[in-house]
């Protein structure tokens, strides 16, 4: 498969393009339906934990120790990408990060892990009729085959697989949506979702069972309320799918680390944006297929990664989320400027591009006092 599957989510995929009411420059959110901004839960819960760093680890990652009094923390860089399954796009990702000693995250639809004959293997929450997706499931079975190939070789090159739930019921549109869902119906998804991996991985996926520790939901909709005691009870450590303002290092939230993704400043557009690729298109020209326009879309995207890591370098050190789908928007702008900031970001001095679980290993070293000063530091904006 190429972008087909990744391309079905542009219909699907509509995400917060946030509003808050802080600075003068609010975000633009247009016509789109809103991702739900509850209230952070109270109750922190029990701190989630990963297995410790493997001693051949360190030694790759001189960067993966407890940091000494005085010194700054890496500014970590998360590259993450909703599906996680177009080998077109991974052949261009991968070649980068090896060359960069980048790794980053493939959130996987687990819809595109069964084939069309199998789709009724998948047996949706909430009452939905078993065999449906909003998007599309994954081809033939010599398509999934060939898809458990290349995601083996992401594997082996030390990238993390997480999740991206299975059906990708959005607010837009088949209901009830994962807006709607209760706990059930996460813990359904998620049992649903592992039941497929566990095929793939008889079928050949070389994926530990315990690897799959985080994922983003839907268009980053949810009750947290009600997702998030489903992915602490289902083994989940981390999440990815709300939004904050600025970049701000992880908090735990009811037994789970939530790595947020962040509204910042596009310096040509003068406004506020989630900083994920189809908010960014949104806010350029209300997502419209402009191809022409795919140098000056690049040009801009990638100038608002530089400032934020700018920011962020300069700032409170958290790390930054750089959401993404594999996908050929607009003359393949976004995925453009994701790879032309991969390789620009990953190699410079005191930055690091790694997976959520390795920066959750780093966390791990570190004494507990120093990541509250570190959480308690203003969160890093790439505007005045």
């Amino acid at each position: 498969m190429t972008t087909g599957l990744a391309l079905g989510l542009v219909l699907a995929v509509v995400m917060t393009l946030g509003a808050h009411e802080d600075p003068a420059n609010q975000a633009d959110s247009g016509p789109l339906p809103m991702a739900p901004r509850l209230p952070a839960p109270k109750d922190a819960g029990p701190t989630p934990t990963v297995p410790a760093a493997t001693p051949e680890q360190v030694q790759k990652q001189p960067w993966m120790h407890k940091l000494t009094p005085g010194e700054k923390p890496p500014q970590f860089v998360l590259f993450s990408f909703d599906g996680a399954v177009s080998k077109q796009h991974w052949d261009k990702v991968l070649p980068i990060a090896k060359a960069k000693n980048a790794h980053v995250t493939g959130l996987l639809s687990g819809v595109y892990m069964l084939a069309d004959p199998d789709k009724s293997q998948y047996q949706p929450p909430a009452g939905l009729k078993r065999g449906l997706s909003d998007i599309d499931f994954g081809g033939t079975r010599q398509d999934v085959a060939s898809r458990i190939g290349y995601l083996n070789q992401v594997i082996a090159d030390g990238h993390e697989i997480g999740t991206h739930y299975n059906g990708h019921f959005c607010s837009n549109g088949t209901q009830p949506s994962v807006d709607k869902w209760d706990t059930a119906a996460w813990n359904a998804e998620l049992a649903q979702f592992k039941q497929i991996v566990d095929r793939s991985r008889a079928a050949g996926l070389n994926l530990p069972a315990d690897a799959v520790r985080g994922g983003r939901t839907p268009c980053l909709e949810g009750n947290w309320d009600q997702a998030f005691p489903a992915m602490a009870a289902n083994g989940l450590v981390y999440d990815t799918s709300k939004v904050a303002l600025g970049v701000q290092w992880p908090t735990v939230q009811n037994g789970l680390y939530e790595f947020p993704m962040p509204e910042v400043r596009v310096p040509a557009l003068g406004k506020q944006v989630v900083m994920m690729d189809f908010n960014l298109w949104y806010s350029l020209n209300q997502a419209k297929d402009e191809p022409w326009r795919a140098g000056d879309f690049a040009q801009i995207v990638l100038d608002t990664y530089k400032s934020v890591h700018q920011a962020a370098l300069n700032g409170n050190r958290a790390p930054i989320v750089v959401g993404n789908h594999f996908n050929e928007w607009n003359g393949n702008a976004f995925s453009t400027a994701m790879e032309q900031f991969m390789e620009y970001v990953c190699d410079k001095p005191e930055t690091v591009c790694a997976t959520y679980t390795e920066v959750i290993q780093w966390m791990q070293l570190q004494d507990p006092a120093v990541l509250d000063q570190l959480r308690r530091m203003p969160a890093a904006r790439n505007w005045s």
